[in-house]
C-alpha cells in the first residue's frame, strides 16, 4: 500500500487562513495572502506526480487536504480546487499511460496556476455542450464568448476553457484549450461580489477572438454525451468530489461553532444553558447524522477513482456524492 503524502496544512497556516477569512469577504478581495503561503507550502504541488515534482496526491488524499482547508477556509479552499481539479485530471491521465497532458504537469511543477473558465449564462450543459465558438484557424483555436464563476481571476496564469466547433453543424465538436494569461483578445469584466465566497474572486471573462495555439488544446471531442472521455470525465471526478469536500468542511465547522454556542447561549425561560433544551440537542442530533453520511459517500467515491475501481455507473456516483454532500450541508 502507498504511504500518504505528509499533509502541507500545517496548524499554524490553517489559523492565519481562518483568521483572514472573514477580512477578505468584508473587503471583497481576493484571499492573496492565503494563496501566497500555500503556494509556497507546495500546497499547488499536491497532484503533481512524485516523478515531475509534485506531491503525488491522488483525488481521495488531496480530497482529504480540501476538506481541511475549507473548515478554516472555504473561500480559499474552493477556488484553489479549480487549479487541482486541471493538474489532477492531467496527472490521472498520465498514471494511466496517456501522457497527452503530461506539459500541464511540468507547468503546474514549474509555477503556472491552472483555473477554469466553463460557466456560460444559458448553457445547463456545461463541458458537454457551449455557447463560445471555437474557430480553427492556423495554428490553433480562436474563442469567442463569455465565462463566468472565473474564480482565481487576479493569479491564473493558464485559463482552462471550452468551446464549440460548428464548422462541420452535422458533426459540432468540443474544443478544450488553455489560454495563457499573455493572451490578447479577451477582457476580464470584475463581476464577483457574493456574499461568503467574496475571497474567490470568481469574475467573468470576455473571450474576443482569442487565440490559443494547438499546443494549448488538451481535448477536441464530440459535442454532447458522446464527448465524455476520460479527459472529460477526470474533471467531473475531480471538480465535484471536491466540491462536495467544500461543503461538507465547512459545515462542519458550523455544527462545531453550533455546539459551542449553545453551551452558553441562555434564555429567561431556563435556568441553564439552552444546551440542554430537548429540541436544540434534537436539531443538534440531525446535523450530526446528517454529516456523518456524508463523509463516508465522500471518501468512497473518491477512493474507488483513485483505485481505479471500475464501477459502470460511475459518472451517477460523482454526481450523488456531491449532490449529496451539498444538499445535506445546506440542511
Amino acid at each position: 500500500m502507498a504511504v500518504a503524502p505528509e499533509s502541507v496544512l500545517t496548524q499554524s497556516l490553517l489559523d492565519r487562513c481562518r483568521e483572514r477569512a472573514p477580512l477578505y469577504d468584508r473587503e471583497n478581495r481576493f484571499c492573496q495572502e492565503d494563496f501566497d503561503e500555500l503556494k509556497a507550502a507546495g500546497y499547488l504541488l499536491m497532484t503533481v506526480p512524485r516523478e515531475l515534482g509534485g506531491l503525488g496526491m491522488n483525488l481521495a488524499q488531496v480530497a482529504r487536504e480540501t476538506r481541511k482547508l475549507a473548515t478554516y477556509a472555504p473561500a480559499t479552499a474552493l477556488c484553489i480546487n479549480m487549479h487541482h481539479y486541471w493538474v489532477g485530471v492531467a496527472a490521472d491521465l498520465w498514471r494511466s499511460g496517456d501522457k497527452s497532458c503530461e506539459w500541464m504537469l511540468r507547468e503546474a511543477a514549474a509555477g503556472e496556476v491552472f483555473a477554469a473558465g466553463h460557466a456560460e449564462h444559458g448553457n445547463d450543459l456545461p463541458l458537454m455542450m457551449s455557447s463560445t465558438k471555437a474557430e480553427r484557424v492556423d495554428g490553433g483555436y480562436r474563442f469567442t464568448g463569455r465565462k463566468g464563476f472565473g474564480s482565481l481571476t487576479p493569479v491564473w496564469t493558464r485559463l482552462g476553457l471550452h468551446g464549440m466547433d460548428t464548422s462541420d453543424p452535422k458533426a459540432p465538436k468540443i474544443v478544450h484549450g488553455f489560454m495563457p494569461r499573455e493572451t490578447k483578445g479577451y477582457t476580464i469584466k470584475e463581476t464577483w461580489d457574493v456574499m461568503g465566497m467574496r475571497a474567490t474572486r470568481s469574475d467573468d471573462t470576455v473571450l474576443e477572438g482569442a487565440f490559443v495555439p494547438d499546443k494549448y488544446i488538451g481535448r477536441v471531442v464530440p459535442a454532447g454525451a458522446a464527448g465524455i472521455d476520460q479527459f472529460v470525465l477526470s474533471i467531473f471526478a475531480w471538480a465535484l468530489i471536491n466540491f462536495g469536500n467544500v461543503y461538507y468542511g465547512l459545515a462542519s465547522r458550523v455544527r462545531d461553532l453550533t455546539v459551542e454556542s449553545v453551551k452558553t447561549k441562555t434564555s429567561v425561560a431556563m435556568s441553564r444553558p439552552m444546551a440542554y433544551h430537548a429540541e436544540v440537542q434534537h436539531g443538534v442530533a440531525e446535523m450530526v447524522m446528517e454529516l456523518e453520511a456524508i463523509g463516508p459517500h465522500l471518501d468512497t467515491v473518491a477512493r474507488d477513482w483513485s483505485d481505479g475501481v471500475p464501477h459502470p455507473d460511475m459518472p451517477i456516483k460523482i454526481v450523488a456524492a456531491k449532490h449529496h454532500a451539498v444538499e445535506g450541508a445546506f440542511r
